[in-house]
């Protein structure tokens, strides 16, 4: 009867290691589709912050358009006063 145990012993010890390497399976599995949506969720982010600087430089462009307006209609505004002036002179 020993070497009835013995082989039950080795065939428990591999049944053993299948379920050790299953469940590592198992494991490994959860890790790389946690790293894969991390990386999806990282690239989703760099994504928007270089939207964001895109648009933070659209945001500036469009001020420094509008600051040139802004000053080109004081220009203006100051040679209308200056002909109001000499027109009420005349």
């Amino acid at each position: 009867t020993g070497r009835g145990q013995g082989k039950m012993a080795a065939g428990g010890a591999v049944d053993a290691q299948a379920r050790f390497g299953h469940s590592v399976k198992g494991l490994l599995t959860e890790k790389v589709t946690s790293c894969g949506t991390d990386v999806i969720a990282l690239t989703k982010q760099v994504l928007k912050g270089s939207r964001s600087a895109e648009l933070l430089g659209q945001a500036a462009r469009n001020m420094v358009m509008q600051e040139d307006a802004i000053l080109h209609s004081e220009d203006s505004l100051r040679k209308m006063a200056i002909i109001t002036t000499h027109l009420q002179y005349q």
